[in-house]
């Protein structure tokens, strides 16, 4: 059997270290392991780079402290620039806020003067809305801020929308704040919102203004109107109302001086009222003359004039108009006035006279009963006594005079005034 020759340089082992240690007579032995030095080589390393830290430490403390410090320092002035940064921001949102709440507190208070001023003309202008219904003259829709529930929501309203921009709800502060600190630009202020609202309720106030002064301007040629078409109709009858109401306010003076600025509605209002004043002059001074109809549905039997006389056959003078009566019928006077006389008067039989003011005077004769006294005050229509054929009469009627400056003038022309007078005396 062959050997295989042996390979001196592979198959050589390697010798393991020993290491010897002797003391006197004390020897010792101890064989180092790979593992071991390796150990040991990693303590040697791990120590001296422990040895280099420490020694770098030591040499560089001092300026790892200073940085550290300055680091610090710098974070600490960034962290109080940013405060102080954000503390302005907040005293110029704060600031803004008192600003812009000054600014609706003012935008309210010109909002609440506008509105009481629009107030205070409701009492007048009512008063006169009433003199004008009463008078007949059509008052249509007047907008009344302060009193008309309609109007009155628009005023009222806005000043509610723009007080609860002045308070405003905590969650809408919120997010105001946060949106300014955060460098977001509102949407709109308060201030913005308030100019919106107080422009739009400003408007409406307007409109209702000139509604108001349009309506009442209205009034004020109808008022004319019926006066004027009144007065046309007294002038026709020898009354000229415009001359009596001169003559009364004659008696006038004082000494000059300038007028003063003249709010335009308040100029209107006394225009409306001078209006008015003018028509009810008019009105009571139509309703005291006798232009009402003392036999209203009754027949005519004679006219104001000359005429055959029944009893002597020849032409005479009739100073009146007789109307065809029944036996004991009411007789209505025909106007406002004072009896000056109630009593048998000759021809006329039982007879009332009425003074009825501006030399006007009415009389009805052949009464078969009177039923009122020297002195009384009597108002159209009254009934003043029954009808009869008392005096020079041939039967039962109403003798009917209108007289005027103690002259007999024809009823008829009154009457006739009387009918269209109707129509703005009702």
């Amino acid at each position: 059997m062959t050997h295989r020759p042996e390979n001196r340089v592979f198959g050589k082992r390697a010798q393991p270290h020993i290491l010897i240690l002797a003391s006197g007579d004390n020897v010792r032995h101890m064989t180092v392991r790979p593992w071991m030095a390796a150990l040991g080589v990693c303590v040697a390393g791990a120590v001296t780079i422990g040895y280099l830290l420490a020694t770098s430490y030591l040499v560089l403390r001092d300026d790892l402290i200073g940085a550290t410090m300055a680091r610090q320092a710098r974070m600490q002035h960034e962290y109080e620039d940013r405060i102080a940064a954000l503390r302005a921001q907040v005293d110029r949102v704060t600031s803004r806020q008192l600003l812009d709440q000054q600014v609706v507190e003012e935008k309210v208070e010109q909002l609440m003067e506008q509105q009481l001023a629009l107030t205070s003309r409701h009492g007048k202008l009512g008063s006169l809305l009433d003199r004008a219904e009463n008078s007949g003259v059509p008052t249509g829709d007047i907008p009344i801020p302060a009193f008309n529930p309609d109007r009155r929501a628009d005023a009222s309203g806005g000043i509610q929308a723009i007080e609860s921009l002045m308070a405003g709800s905590p969650q809408s502060d919120a997010e105001t704040a946060t949106s300014e600190l955060a460098y977001a630009p509102a949407s709109e202020t308060a201030a913005e919102k308030a100019d919106r609202v107080f422009s739009r309720v400003t408007r409406s106030l307007k409109a209702i203004e000139r509604d108001q002064l349009t309506q009442i301007r209205t009034l004020t040629v109808g008022a004319e109107e019926t006066a004027g078409a009144i007065e046309n109709i007294l002038a026709r009858n020898g009354i000229d109302v415009a001359s009596s109401e001169r003559t009364e306010n004659d008696a006038v003076g004082g000494p000059f001086v300038e007028p003063q600025s003249i709010d335009p509605f308040e100029d209107s209002m006394d225009d409306l009222d001078a209006a008015l004043n003018r028509l009810d002059t008019a009105r009571d001074t139509a309703k005291r003359l006798p232009f009402a109809n003392p036999a209203p549905g009754k027949d005519i039997t004679s006219r104001f004039g000359n005429r055959s006389d029944p009893f002597l056959g020849r032409l005479a003078m009739h100073a009146g108009i007789d109307f065809r009566f029944g036996a004991g019928e009411d007789i209505h006077c025909t106007g406002a006035g004072v009896v000056t006389a109630a009593a048998a008067a000759g021809g006329y039989g039982n007879m009332v006279e009425i003074d009825h003011g501006n030399g006007l005077t009415t009389r009805y004769g052949h009464m078969s009963r009177i039923l009122v006294s020297v002195g009384d005050k009597v108002k159209a229509g009254d009934v003043v006594g029954l009808a009869g054929s008392t005096g020079r009469s041939t039967g039962t009627h109403l003798h009917y005079e209108v007289r005027r400056n103690g002259q007999a003038v024809d009823p008829m022309s009154y009457l006739n005034a009387g009918r269209k007078l109707l129509a703005y005396l009702d």
